[in-house]
């Protein structure tokens, strides 16, 4: 895409693969300069380890190493924009990549934020459609990519990969069951609860006192996610700060306890 900077072969940056894939998070060899043999090798070691691709034959881990590329889209920039013709797929290497949709009044709703090591625009690629979603970058975001035909090529001649793939699709339709299930039958408040104890399991840090984001979210932000307005999520984050359940510290949401948040989170 226009504007972007490919860095296969840019040295000096931490690889960080996700609980997605499987292997908790910790920094790997950067990539190596260009004209290194080992370019391909760690490429092919960043795919293997991502649970999408864990079964994948050799000889399909070497094809997807050679056809991918590492890249660099704009910090807190569109990835794609809903309708957009299918390019190929991506794992998240290091950042966060937002999913979101628009109604015909242009509301937004937030619908996944990805991690490392998970995959997006897996759809599209598949079905040879248009773009489901739009995606944007959350910050400074390293992505491999992989070219639409190449990897449907691939797909057709490694049964194993085809049914990880299922797989994948699978889990993503059962999280959109779920988050139907919440919006017909919880109020705003239990919502919230089940949300920020979502959040929680990836983006904080437990410590005694309970668990500590380590990104901040906006009530814009989580309004997004909710399908609510930033109004009456200020009101219901009130609550559970009243109740002693969760607190802000410079902008940073810290629950305090992780149980009551959990019980609030079943009161439909």
């Amino acid at each position: 895409m226009a504007g972007w900077k490919d860095t296969s072969t840019t040295s000096g940056w931490p690889l960080r693969i996700g609980r997605a894939c499987g292997t908790g998070f910790g920094p790997r060899s950067p990539i190596p300069t260009k004209g290194s043999t080992r370019i391909m090798g760690d490429r092919r070691a960043i795919i293997e380890s991502c649970y999408l691709f864990s079964s994948a034959a050799d000889i399909s881990l070497e094809m997807l190493a050679a056809c991918s590329s590492v890249q660099s889209p704009p910090a807190d920039g569109p990835l794609f924009r809903e309708g957009d013709p299918s390019g190929g797929l991506w794992i998240i290497l290091s950042g966060l990549v937002c999913i979101w949709r628009t109604d015909p009044q242009g509301r937004e709703l937030t619908m996944w934020l990805l991690e490392p090591g998970e995959v997006v625009g897996e759809i599209a690629l598949l079905d040879g459609g248009e773009r489901s979603a739009s995606a944007d970058t959350m910050g400074a975001t390293r992505l491999l990519h992989f070219p639409r035909d190449r990897f449907r090529g691939i797909l057709r001649q490694d049964p194993d990969l085809a049914e990880h793939v299922i797989m994948l699709l699978c889990e993503r339709l059962r999280r959109n069951t779920e988050d139907l299930h919440r919006a017909a039958f919880y109020d705003l408040g239990a919502r919230l609860a089940m949300k920020l104890s979502d959040l929680a399991m990836a983006h904080s840090d437990q410590r005694n006192d309970g668990f500590v984001f380590t990104r901040k979210f906006s009530q814009t932000e989580l309004a997004l996610m909710l399908g609510a307005t930033r109004e009456a999520v200020n009101r219901n984050m009130s609550k559970l700060t009243a109740a002693g359940i969760v607190s802000v510290v410079d902008g940073y949401i810290h629950i305090l306890d992780n149980e009551r948040l959990k019980r609030a989170s079943r009161a439909s």
